[in-house]
């Protein structure tokens, strides 16, 4: 379970995330919305420890993350943008990141999934951005993580890796892991999410499920839902805030 509780963070005159509380249940999908600059990734990179907090505090499975890093061992990451060095073939960097955890990893499950066995061989240089994808979502899956992190995971993603990369997701719900998702997908959200977080600004302008988004905006599609919260925060930004719940 992850629990954040009134965390700011700003980057110099820009302040990025101002009083964000949210709790990710244990076995439960949150994707967490909102448009670019918002502080998605922000945020994600404070429950991973690498930004420092100003304000606030985060626990995960009631660890505070401000007295250690051994938290990040119950983590599996899949950020927005992976960069590996480019020489190395696939083969490589699975062995590199194994050392790296010192776990043991089951990849081969995940290769045959994402058809990945014919570039094992393959180096990062000659890979398109999709399969590049693909091998991040291996490298994220591999390890047995209490807790997995996705940040924008369908990007570059074809149709059926699309359809396999839910049906992934599902699985470890299914396994009791606590799954926390950024995307712009929002049939993603739609088919996935549990509980859905709506940031604006570096607020929290909604908390709740799909369907008490549907009763507080009084729309049954979740892009008029957005789209309804952004004109009203555009508007008057007092009424939008209004769509928080408790």
């Amino acid at each position: 379970m992850i629990s954040v509780s009134n965390i700011h963070k700003s980057f110099k005159s820009n302040h990025v995330l101002q009083g964000i509380d949210f709790t990710a249940r244990q076995g439960a999908i949150t994707s967490i919305l909102g448009p670019n600059g918002s502080g998605k990734t922000t945020l994600i990179k404070c429950v991973l420890g690498l930004n420092t907090l100003e304000k606030g505090e985060i626990t995960i499975n009631g660890q505070n993350i401000r007295k250690g890093w051994d938290y990040r061992r119950d983590i599996a990451y899949l950020p927005q943008m992976s960069r590996f060095p480019e020489n190395l073939k696939i083969r490589e960097l699975i062995h590199m990141i194994k050392d790296v955890r010192g776990q043991e990893g089951r990849e081969e499950h995940l290769f045959e999934l994402f058809d990945l066995k014919k570039h094992f061989d393959t180096s990062l240089s000659r890979l398109s951005g999709g399969t590049r994808q693909k091998v991040n979502i291996v490298l994220a899956f591999m390890f047995d993580a209490p807790l997995i992190i996705l940040d924008e995971p369908t990007i570059g993603l074809d149709p059926v890796s699309m359809i396999r990369l839910k049906e992934l997701i599902l699985e470890e719900k299914a396994r009791g892991k606590t799954i926390l998702i950024t995307t712009h997908i929002l049939e993603l959200v739609e088919e996935l999410t549990d509980e859905l977080i709506f940031i604006l600004e570096g607020k929290i302008y909604f908390q709740g499920t799909l369907e008490e988004m549907e009763e507080k905006t009084g729309e049954h599609k979740l892009e008029r839902s957005i789209a309804k919260i952004l004109l009203k925060s555009e508007a008057a930004p007092e009424a939008a805030l209004r769509l928080k719940i408790a």
